[in-house]
């Protein structure tokens, strides 16, 4: 893809993703424009001089909940990135209403508006927590996957939207992710640790972000891309950003599973892999079943989870990638 020729738009374009997203597309391969939409004024000046005011970078306020203003930002876009939501499992569970008006309506004015406007590509933002559920964010975030995966049935023959996700696991120092938290308690001598038992995927924001664009590039709509990244146990991060520290064990939190999954036995019986992904290919009339025919077919009863990867992140990997935040 000749990515100078492209106009994106970047829905929740000021948190962690966006912000890495954004300095990586200016730097290695120099859109047209990128249109930052969020909510936060404050976030966006601060984004504004980060970036020094490039004039390739664009800042819409808007939320996703309000189709007009997509509308607006989204005209001659061809390139839309989904990354807006609310992440945070309690305030999801303690704001119900709220997390299905963002997660899931406003998915769902994206991929209407996109689609109007006829745009190139939707690649959607999901996350592991959206394989079998036991939480609200999760349960948004599939049924985010569900209407985006589903939507192309809607494009027809007149227009040339396409569009997919993108789901992987943890990204290594986000916001409300156990190494801030870890790096914050290292100075009162004791972490809390939910479960010594605990694995989760690793994926670094930088690996996120490069992968994304690379899914983008390839598409043909329809697909969920996961990456194959590391495991880790959260009592070894812990030995590595507080290795002095005294450990609390406070129990699982409501909504909290001890190892993630991030490729079902179901959704292995049509996902294909290659060297360094999977993809799991749509069951509908409108896809092309020649589409990735070149991929590996997964054997019978794989599921592809935290505690049985093969790959596991080791403490000095760790300690370099933590050193880089």
């Amino acid at each position: 893809m000749n990515w100078r020729e492209k106009i994106i738009l970047l829905t929740g374009g000021t948190g962690s993703f966006g912000q890495k997203f954004t300095e990586v597309m200016l730097e290695e391969h120099s859109p047209k424009a990128i249109r930052i939409f969020s909510r936060d004024e404050l976030k966006q000046s601060e984004m504004m001089q980060k970036f020094k005011k490039d004039p390739r970078l664009r800042f819409f306020i808007g939320d996703v909940r309000d189709k007009n203003r997509l509308s607006r930002a989204m005209d001659g876009v061809d390139i839309v990135v989904h990354a807006a939501a609310l992440k945070q499992v309690p305030t999801c569970e303690y704001n119900p209403f709220e997390a299905i008006a963002t997660n899931i309506i406003g998915s769902q004015n994206v991929i209407d508006v996109a689609i109007d406007n006829n745009a190139e590509k939707v690649m959607g933002i999901s996350t592991d927590k959206a394989v079998n559920p036991i939480n609200l964010y999760g349960a948004t975030k599939m049924c985010m996957e569900k209407i985006i995966i589903d939507s192309n049935s809607y494009v027809g023959g007149k227009r040339k939207t396409r569009l997919g996700c993108v789901r992987y696991g943890n990204v290594v120092g986000s916001r409300g992710s156990v190494i801030p938290l870890f790096k914050k308690q290292n100075s009162s001598g004791e972490v809390t640790i939910t479960d010594e038992r605990m694995t989760r995927f690793w994926i670094s924001l930088e690996q996120g972000v490069k992968f994304v664009i690379k899914c983008i590039d390839i598409m043909k709509g329809g697909e969920i891309f996961i990456p194959k990244i590391p495991s880790m146990k959260i009592i070894d991060i812990k030995k590595v950003i507080a290795p002095d520290c005294k450990v609390k064990y406070i129990g699982i939190r409501p909504g909290e599973k001890i190892n993630e999954i991030l490729l079902t036995e179901e959704e292995a019986k049509h996902s294909v892999e290659f060297d360094n992904f999977f993809i799991i290919k749509p069951e509908h009339s409108w896809w092309n079943y020649g589409n990735w025919e070149e991929g590996k077919t997964l054997p019978e009863g794989f599921r592809y989870t935290s505690d049985t990867n093969k790959e596991w992140l080791t403490g000095s990997q760790l300690k370099k990638v933590v050193e880089n935040l």
